[in-house]
């Protein structure tokens, strides 16, 4: 699952490996379908690409077979919501799983794993999340911004599997916000801020079972300088470094090092604790669009030279 003998043969046979290990599509919050994704990374010159869709792997079988008709090795994943409420952190971190299209078709791991990432997203969440924007920005709320109550079922509406980011598009389209409005009412520091995901202890278990490859996502991109689109509402990279013990205990094998969100500087440093702790090194664009979060921007192009544990 590691892909590691694949590895050693490029680097035997003088090759490079070019990989995007974290890509969305339509299943979950991206606006391409995996057929369209896969297309890209093969004319982009991929050799590997991993479909990583928020809480859900439903993408990954057209993405497998889009990769037999494009020639791109694609490695089945997903990207695991985590949630935390803590003296220094309330919120979202995120939890790369690459795992072998074995078993991606056995449907005892599909079903535990459905179960597990279920629990953190869904409809329930979304209601409870919509009520408490109205509580504390509705018409009648502590500190009114909307105009009229945000209504649940248009953000259920706007997609099978609801993210934040169909919350921003309902409020800019239907309510007339702002960026800096929005962020007031979904961002980490709201009043009204419901996180989503899963404990991360229910994890251990899955982790335990099964040869996935989990890895952090973006750990340094909350500190990205300046606005960014990558950058979001994730915490800062000291928090993330923080937690980091508790990620490694959990079983995490892997950072995201190479992430359009993250700056020369915070790639050295991640690199130095990936050597620190013997884990692996990844890249991904977090490619969700053509245009703000696009492909090749991020990713794995190394030269031979470059130590075969650095790379999926």
């Amino acid at each position: 699952v590691l892909l590691g003998t694949r590895f050693y043969q490029v680097v035997e046979e003088g090759l490079m490996i070019k990989s995007d290990l974290h890509l969305h599509t339509t299943f979950s919050d991206g606006e391409m379908s995996p057929d369209e994704v896969i297309e890209m990374a093969a004319s982009l010159g991929y050799t590997q690409a991993a479909v990583t869709d928020h809480d859900s792997i439903k993408g990954v079988g057209e993405a497998l077979a889009a990769g037999v008709e494009y020639g791109v090795e694609v490695v089945p994943g997903i990207e695991i919501t985590l949630r935390f409420v803590r003296e220094n952190f309330v919120g979202s971190l995120h939890l790369l799983m690459y795992f072998s299209r074995e078993l991606y078709h056995s449907a005892l791991f599909r079903s535990q794993l459905d179960d597990i990432v279920s629990r953190g997203r869904g409809e329930e969440l979304v209601r409870v999340r919509a009520s408490r924007i109205n509580e504390e920005f509705g018409p009648a709320g502590k500190n009114p911004v909307l105009s009229s109550p945000l209504s649940a079922s248009s953000v259920l509406d706007a997609a099978a599997n609801v993210s934040r980011r169909h919350f921003a598009q309902v409020l800019a389209s239907e309510h007339g916000l702002s960026r800096d409005q929005i962020s007031l009412l979904i961002g980490n520091s709201s009043p009204a801020y419901v996180p989503s995901g899963v404990d991360m202890a229910l994890l251990r278990p899955l982790f335990a079972s099964y040869p996935v490859v989990p890895v952090l996502a973006h750990p340094a991109a909350g500190s990205f300088p300046g606005d960014s689109h990558y950058k979001e509402v994730l915490p800062s990279f000291d928090v993330v470094t923080a937690l980091l013990p508790e990620f490694l205990l959990l079983g995490v094998l892997g950072l995201e090092v190479y992430y359009p969100g993250h700056t020369p500087a915070h790639i050295e440093a991640l690199l130095t604790i990936a050597r620190e702790h013997g884990l692996l090194v990844t890249g991904g664009s977090d490619c969700h669009d053509t245009v703000e979060r696009p492909m090749g921007t991020g990713g794995l192009a190394h030269p031979v030279n470059f130590s075969p544990w650095f790379i999926l």
